[in-house]
């Protein structure tokens, strides 16, 4: 883990992998850690250089200072850990808030891109009344409280299934976030709507999701794609939220197939 500063607090990241390589960014989603790519790394590194971070107020990563986020700053904190890496251009890989990320910079900072693979995101992900109730409630109530409720939302049942602690285990990481950043999340995601900002750029993009996603499923990734003026989406079938944790190999196969065409 390696720590850098911007705007005055501490963002934590990790840089793997040969420095002759070309970089591949992962955004993780709300909620959760950088650590969602963790089985995805041994088929990334023999052929990538791999930057992950942590979302403000996220895992390793200080709170938030401003009272305002907005998907400019989060996109402004991840090109500067990129020139961190000394590298111009990367692969970018983003899961729901983290699709977010890529869709700001899709639409503002397309010529930095090699290559976009967004999963499980939308133009528009739920309502701005759902989201401002969430920011309403963790202000009051807490992660930890509240991730007894959300966490389930983010896999389906063939991953639970199969992994009994799942649901456990990230109920405690999501727990241990900073409410006051996850609830300035969920007002920005309230805010978001790029449905007329995605067309006129040259990025090759893989739109990625679940079957079993009941926070963003298929259908709002089809209303995305209409907006990138892409094919239909990859579905993985028997796959929530997060597919990085719960098909590693079926994800890794896919964005292998994308990005090895750059």
């Amino acid at each position: 883990m390696s720590f850098l500063e911007i705007d005055g607090r501490t963002v934590g990241y990790r840089l793997l992998g040969n420095p002759t390589l070309s970089l591949v960014v992962l955004a993780h989603p709300l909620g959760m850690s950088q650590a969602v790519w963790d089985d995805l790394l041994p088929m990334l590194l023999p052929h990538y250089r791999v930057l992950t971070w942590d979302l403000p107020g996220h895992g390793s990563s200080a709170a938030w200072l401003r009272e305002e986020i907005t998907p400019v700053s989060l996109m402004n904190e991840l090109l500067a850990l990129v020139d961190k890496s000394d590298s111009e251009h990367f692969h970018f890989v983003g899961t729901s808030i983290g699709g977010v990320i890529g869709q700001q910079l899709l639409g503002q900072a397309s010529e930095r891109l090699l290559s976009a693979t967004l999963t499980n995101t939308g133009v528009v992900i739920g309502t701005a009344q759902a989201w401002q109730t969430r920011a309403a409630a963790v202000r009051e109530q807490g992660l930890a409280a509240m991730a007894v409720d959300i966490v389930p939302r983010w896999f389906g049942p063939k991953a639970c299934a199969a992994q009994p602690a799942l649901v456990k285990g990230w109920n405690t990481l999501m727990g241990r976030g900073e409410a006051k950043s996850y609830a300035l999340l969920c007002e920005m995601l309230g805010r978001v709507d790029f449905s007329e900002q995605l067309k006129g750029h040259s990025v090759p993009l893989l739109l990625l999701g679940g079957s079993d996603d009941v926070a963003t499923p298929p259908a709002t990734l089809n209303q995305l794609a209409l907006c990138c003026g892409v094919g239909k989406p990859v579905i993985l079938e028997q796959v929530g939220h997060v597919p990085s944790v719960e098909a590693p190999a079926r994800f890794g196969d896919s964005l292998l197939e994308h990005i090895s065409k750059i």
